[in-house]
């Protein structure tokens, strides 16, 4: 019977207290610290804040340093223009004296050129961190991966907007109607690189904000507005003579490889993961810092 006893005791002990590996038992079980890193977390504000404001700073920076090749820069501008020609496509220039000869329209835009695309883009984000806070870091690295990768094609490629172009009779509207619609025109050029229209960042954040809009909003006006969005900054900036169509496109290459970052970092695209993130634990940089306090 002593022994029957022990039997039956030792099933119970195996049935209700699995042995638990040396991995279990480490803090957050299986998972590696790349995996958590990857795991959808609620954010700080006041670590968003800090982020983006170092960002913005970084990115300003590194965009103004580049060196203002001129002569390069102009002759880029030749040859895109001379390329649009070639497509067919080359109707900046009738857009520009078009839209200038309606002077509330065109001084309109310069405005929109120089707020919206920083009033929008903040806006998204704060949106997304207060609504979404599930999807905010996978949208966040969307923007800062296709800001990032538009550095590289300001370093690589140098190019003249449309109205720095010579002989070709464009508009520069910000000159024209005294706005301040350009940190690139007037007073302000000394603070900016002029020579960094390829890829078009109105486009790439633009286009962000409306995709992330369309994605995850659901009021369909919303939607729509998110759509029409990247739709009236495309036409802004060809106005205003800010920027080829083709620079468009590059920034809409750039946004293409910031979600492949993102997909590939998250394995999901923003708007398919949770809307709010799970219980995932400190963060493990909050645990770095902890360890070296003590």
């Amino acid at each position: 019977m002593g022994e029957a006893s022990v039997k039956t005791l030792e099933t119970r002990t195996d049935l209700s207290s699995p042995p638990v590996t040396e991995v279990e038992a480490r803090p957050g079980g299986q998972r590696t610290l790349v995996s958590r890193l990857r795991s959808p977390r609620r954010p700080r504000i006041w670590f968003e804040v800090l982020l983006i404001a170092v960002s913005y700073w970084t990115y300003s920076l590194i965009r103004n340093a580049v060196p203002e090749q001129k002569a390069v820069a102009l002759a880029n501008a030749d040859w895109l223009w001379g390329v649009e020609r070639s497509l067919g496509i080359a109707v900046e220039q009738s857009v520009n004296h078009a839209i200038d000869s309606v002077t509330w329209l065109i001084v309109g835009m310069n405005y929109y050129y120089a707020t919206l695309h920083f009033v929008v883009t903040i806006g998204v984000l704060v949106w997304m961190y207060r609504f979404h806070p599930g999807r905010y870091a996978a949208t966040r690295l969307v923007l800062f991966a296709t800001t990032g990768v538009a550095l590289v094609g300001y370093y690589l490629y140098p190019l003249a907007p449309p109205r720095l172009m010579n002989g070709q009779q464009f508009i520069d509207t910000v000159l024209k109607h005294h706005t301040w619609g350009s940190m690139a025109s007037g007073n302000l050029k000394q603070m900016s690189n002029q020579y960094a229209a390829m890829p078009s960042m109105h486009i790439g954040w633009s286009l962000w904000c409306g995709l992330t809009i369309f994605a995850v909003a659901s009021a369909p006006w919303a939607r729509i507005l998110g759509l029409l969005y990247p739709t009236a900054t495309l036409v802004v900036i060809v106005a205003t003579a800010n920027h080829f169509w083709l620079d468009a496109v590059g920034g809409m290459l750039c946004l293409a490889f910031g979600f492949a970052v993102s997909r590939a970092w998250f394995g999901s695209l923003p708007h398919r993961l949770p809307r709010h993130p799970e219980p995932a634990g400190p963060h493990p940089a909050t645990e770095l810092l902890n360890r070296f306090r003590r």
